[in-house]
């Protein structure tokens, strides 16, 4: 049924869409010099709404009309490392808040000296996963360090990891209780009273996997737990997807071994400004605005270059 409903809208999208410029070109087959200059104005509108929809037709993944797990890791580069997961997380939250997403911050472990050692955070809206998995990857900082006495320069790393948000029904993942270990504890972070006295905060460790999953940012236990197992579903399936993915590059003579520091994008502030990708050649001058959240041409060319 949700398959079918958003079918139904998509459909009836294009059917207004084509009823609108039936309209336009029965105007201007009019020939009428009074109505030019509204039918420009229509025809950069017409133009504008094209291209968005040319952007849509590439999130066309199992899971890109999902909403979307963001999880920010501090890498190399110790406290200026941690500064730039945080500079991150608002790199992100701002985008959201720009494109009309909804976010939240569901876990958080905070920095020893400043910034933030990881964060997890939801973001739900329409295609929010299909525009964010451009973001998967490494991501490098070269700047002039505020936490160095020097103020040399300095190269901090931090690792983006993008899962969608997935339903019981979507996950195709079964998970045995028996595979899993939980334990609850008192939240460190901030949330109220209520979060601070009682044992709210969630940890889920997958045995056969290793993989632990912590959520601690809800009032609710019930609520901590429930969104823990939407990462842990997550990242398992991605965790298959990714050994198949594998499994297919050995097969082709084509694998090499994905490591630390194979950075997806840099962000230049010393000596000069630029924010390059990497996989697609995209770049700005304006690092600032990208670190605002202008993010769109970065994902549509990459969009584009998966395409």
């Amino acid at each position: 049924m949700k398959t079918a409903s958003g079918l139904r809208a998509e459909v009836d999208s294009w059917r207004t869409h084509a009823t609108h410029l039936n309209d336009l070109i029965e105007l201007a087959r009019m020939d009428d010099p009074s109505l030019r200059e509204e039918l420009e104005k229509e025809i950069v509108r017409v133009e504008a709404d094209l291209e968005k929809r040319a952007v849509a037709a590439m999130l066309s993944g199992p899971y890109d009309h999902d909403d979307a797990i963001l999880a920010i890791h501090a890498g190399a580069g110790g406290t200026d490392s941690q500064d730039w997961a945080e500079m991150l997380q608002r790199m992100y939250l701002r985008w959201a808040e720009g494109n009309g997403y909804s976010s939240e911050i569901m876990d958080t472990t905070p920095g020893e000296e400043a910034g933030i050692k990881s964060v997890t955070m939801a973001i739900s809206g329409d295609h929010a996963y299909g525009y964010l998995r451009s973001e998967k990857g490494v991501h490098r900082l070269v700047r002039l360090s505020p936490f160095d006495a020097a103020h040399r320069r300095h190269t901090s790393f931090a690792l983006i990891e993008i899962l969608p948000q997935l339903t019981m029904e979507e996950a195709e993942i079964d998970i045995h209780p028996s595979e899993m270990k939980l334990d609850v504890f008192r939240s460190s972070g901030a949330g109220g009273q209520n979060v601070q006295k009682n044992a709210t905060a969630v940890r889920i460790t997958h045995l056969p996997t290793g993989i632990v999953v912590t959520c601690q940012n809800e009032r609710s236990q019930t609520q901590n737990r429930e969104f823990a197992m939407k990462i842990l579903r997550a990242r398992l399936l991605e965790l298959r997807r990714a050994e198949r993915e594998e499994e297919r590059a050995v097969l082709r003579g084509e694998y090499t071994k994905a490591e630390w520091g194979s950075q997806i994008r840099s962000y230049v502030l010393h000596p000069y400004q630029m924010v390059k990708d990497h996989r697609t050649d995209y770049e700005v001058g304006n690092a600032q605005a990208v670190l605002d959240g202008d993010l769109t041409g970065f994902m549509e060319a990459y969009l584009k270059q998966a395409d």
